[in-house]
């Protein structure tokens, strides 16, 4: 075979390669942005229904004290987590302390830990990070025998006790 011949042999694999690692890379990307618009989606729906429970004039902080939960702790401390901290402020229900895997960069009037720490007993965790429920609960199973409650079903549930 000439050496002309093998010279472009090589750049007709080395583009076919490189197109084949473009289009994964692409498949990748897409992947990622629907992933995203799903959990986005997730957020605003959980979002409209807490407001609803808002405007009919309850607050998901019933939820706690009449399931006889009086100290809790969230896990997940970005926008919903905050918003549930801010709602249990000033209430029967303890935030004994959040768990956030970013728990060194973060700052809160409660201790922060990573999910790797122990966890000190509390009454439930509420998971906050609401995409993630299956991953999050399964992990945290291994690690403690008290309820792990997602975001999503303590609001679903508040609002259907508002109808």
């Amino acid at each position: 075979m000439k050496k002309g011949t093998l010279t472009g042999l090589s750049l007709l694999l080395g583009a076919s390669t490189g197109a084949v690692a473009v289009g994964m890379n692409q498949k990748k990307k897409n992947a990622a942005t629907d992933d995203l618009l799903q959990k986005m989606g997730e957020f605003y729906r959980l979002l409209l229904k807490w407001l609803e429970i808002e405007q009919k004039g309850r607050s998901i902080r019933s939820y706690f004290t009449e399931n006889g939960y009086k100290t809790i702790a969230i896990y997940g401390m970005k926008e919903l987590g905050e918003r549930l901290l801010d709602e249990l402020k000033d209430s029967e229900v303890e935030v004994k302390y959040i768990i956030d895997k970013k728990a060194d960069m973060m700052y809160a009037d409660v201790d922060i830990v990573t999910p790797e720490e122990p966890l000190d007993e509390v009454d439930a965790i509420v998971v906050t990070a609401i995409h993630y429920m299956d991953e999050i609960e399964e992990m945290l199973e291994r690690k403690v025998d008290y309820p792990i409650l997602s975001l999503t079903e303590i609001v679903d549930e508040v609002l259907e006790e508002s109808l």
